[in-house]
């Protein structure tokens, strides 16, 4: 009565390199993602401490978990479903052959970025969110951990986004299909940030993608995100007329 088209199940090592960084890159930003913004969670820090050092314990909770959800976990799960692929494999390297080419990227990205970055924090619509730590007064010790929470967590994100979710899938899928797939998801994940994010991510994850392709490590984009980030966060922190950093 029924008819169907019968359907190929069967699973082969390509499938296993294709399938499970994509999955786990879907589950753990999901856990990341749900995690940071549980009000649940966010209460418990506030119950016990007062407004300032709850805002601050909060945000770095969020980015060290971001760090071990998306940058430790899958890689570990990874090593072990799929062990001839090793961290080098990934990213997680210094290759002498392109250190040359990584450093001067490096830093004519960041001299590219960091301007556009300064002067789009200090836009009102960027201070209702930044600096994500939303403590009145600021100390160095404050400022520390807010940029060492950054560098953390934009670790695991480029090491889940450039490394987990791009270099392994290239060789089963090639270049152009691999880097469609991490755009998308890349592109995918700033959609809670607003249009402007979401889109601008497009034609950052192409340069970020391409130049770890060429590179054969995650240094490239992972510093210069960084870049961005602190320059965003000590940009919108000395423009916001709530938030002060005590001398």
């Amino acid at each position: 009565m029924f008819e169907y088209f019968e359907v190929n199940t069967s699973w082969s090592d390509t499938d296993t390199r294709v399938f499970l960084p994509i999955f786990f890159a879907l589950i753990f930003f999901v856990a990341y993602w749900f995690t940071a913004q549980s009000d649940k969670i966010k209460a418990l820090f506030f119950a016990k401490n007062d407004p300032d050092q709850a805002s601050i314990k909060h945000i770095f909770f969020t980015k060290y978990f971001g760090f071990i959800s998306m940058g430790v976990v899958p890689t570990i799960l990874c090593l072990i479903f799929v062990p001839n692929i090793s961290l080098a494999d990934y990213g997680l390297t210094v290759i002498p052959e392109t250190t040359m080419f990584t450093l001067a990227w490096t830093i004519g990205l960041s001299i590219l970025v960091i301007p556009l970055a300064y002067f789009s924090a200090k836009k009102p619509k960027n201070l209702v969110n930044y600096p994500q730590i939303r403590a009145k007064k600021w100390t160095r010790k404050t400022l520390f951990i807010n940029l060492l929470g950054w560098a953390l967590y934009l670790f695991g994100y480029e090491f889940l986004f450039r490394g987990t979710l791009l270099i392994p899938l290239v060789e089963p899928l090639g270049v152009w299909p691999a880097i469609a797939i991490n755009i998308a998801l890349y592109s995918a994940t700033h959609i809670p940030k607003g249009l402007d994010e979401t889109l601008g991510a497009i034609p950052l994850g192409l340069v970020l993608c391409l130049l770890t392709l060429a590179s054969g490590t995650i240094w490239i984009a992972f510093i210069v995100h960084v870049a961005m980030a602190w320059t965003n966060s000590l940009t919108a922190l000395k423009h916001h007329p709530d938030i002060h950093l005590q001398k």
